[in-house]
């Protein structure tokens, strides 16, 4: 059956309003963050080592849930304040996994299917697994290359020099003397900040979702599930593919995931796992905040890390002689 400019639009309408709400809200967190927020704050708070740091980074989503739409601008945000690139690219990537709402809808997804507990664990904690390292690997790169990995909109403003020997101290309580602005000014300035930031992205947002509407029209569920159950070691990739070209957001994909009843539970969590981290809609969105050079290695992380992964996750299954498959579906 042919696709119809019906269903293009159709395909178009689901993609942006499921995915506009969050990009509202992740506007309205950032305009709060830029105006509440002291320089530098958050930067405090995380442990000097590394490693700790990227790991608390990649649990940030238990404290701030947000799906993979509206992080991105508050990840803009935060990097703006100060919040170090690896922490924020480990936020960025497990925030829309590791969060309670959907570590709650996948349980509710897979509840019937008796594999909500196995979901809901791998999900987890292959996405923690994911974003961390793939953060330790851009934190390689940021050694090198500094923030000409970011965009001049996401760039953390240069830190004020230390003063020269001879120069007059300036006095410890000087912010605390600053005047503080009003109440209407402060939510003038979070709105104008919300507002900049939900124009620029969801600029992007409706180029990924037409490009997303264009590969639903021409790749069915129904073909990537039924390539999966005639080439069984592909379905990892096939599901894989599907998430990236679905878009859809991370609380409710665990719903379409588990409409796959005769597919193995490494190919459907290989398409939770990989599909809030990385689809169309999200690459070009990382066009306002990462470099070619970034967004290169982001994506070849995550893809190669989810696949090798998924893979390991079915060789024990294959070991073990576990189907992985919900009761009576083999």
């Amino acid at each position: 059956m042919q696709p119809t400019i019906l269903d293009f639009l159709i395909s178009f309408s689901a993609v942006l309003w499921e995915a506009m709400p969050f990009i509202v809200l992740g506007a309205v967190v950032a305009g709060i963050l830029e105006e509440f927020l002291p320089q530098e704050f958050i930067t405090k708070l995380l442990p000097k080592s590394v490693v700790p740091a990227v790991m608390i980074g990649a649990l940030l989503g238990l404290l701030f849930p947000m799906c993979e739409c509206g992080i991105v601008v508050v990840m803009r945000r935060l990097l703006r304040k100060g919040l170090p690139l690896s922490c924020c690219i480990a936020y960025m990537l497990a925030g829309p996994i590791i969060n309670l709402v959907v570590i709650f809808s996948t349980w509710v997804a897979f509840r019937d299917h008796k594999i909500a507990p196995e979901m809901v664990s791998l999900r987890v904690g292959l996405g923690f697994v994911i974003a961390c390292t793939t953060a330790l690997i851009v934190q390689i790169q940021y050694r090198k290359y500094g923030n000409a990995l970011l965009t001049a909109v996401a760039a953390p403003p240069p830190v004020a020099a230390a003063p020269k020997p001879g120069a007059q101290p300036v006095a410890a309580d000087a912010l605390a003397q600053a005047p503080k602005k009003p109440l209407f000014v402060r939510i003038g300035n979070i709105s104008a900040t919300a507002l900049h930031d939900f124009v620029d992205i969801t600029v992007f947002l409706i180029l990924g979702a037409v490009l997303a509407a264009l590969a639903r029209s021409y790749i069915t569920t129904e073909q990537i599930e039924t390539f999966s159950r005639d080439e069984p070691y592909l379905a990892i990739p096939a599901m894989m593919l599907l998430a990236v070209v679905m878009c859809l957001c991370s609380e409710a994909d665990a719903f379409v995931a588990a409409s796959f009843t005769k597919m193995h539970l490494t190919a459907k969590l290989a398409f939770l796992v990989l599909g809030p981290m990385l689809d169309i809609k999200l690459i070009l969105m990382f066009t306002r905040v990462f470099r070619a050079r970034l967004i290169v290695t982001i994506a070849t992380c995550v893809v190669v890390l989810t696949l090798a992964l998924c893979m390991l996750v079915h060789l024990v299954y294959q070991l073990n002689g576990w189907s992985g498959l919900p009761p009576g579906a083999g």
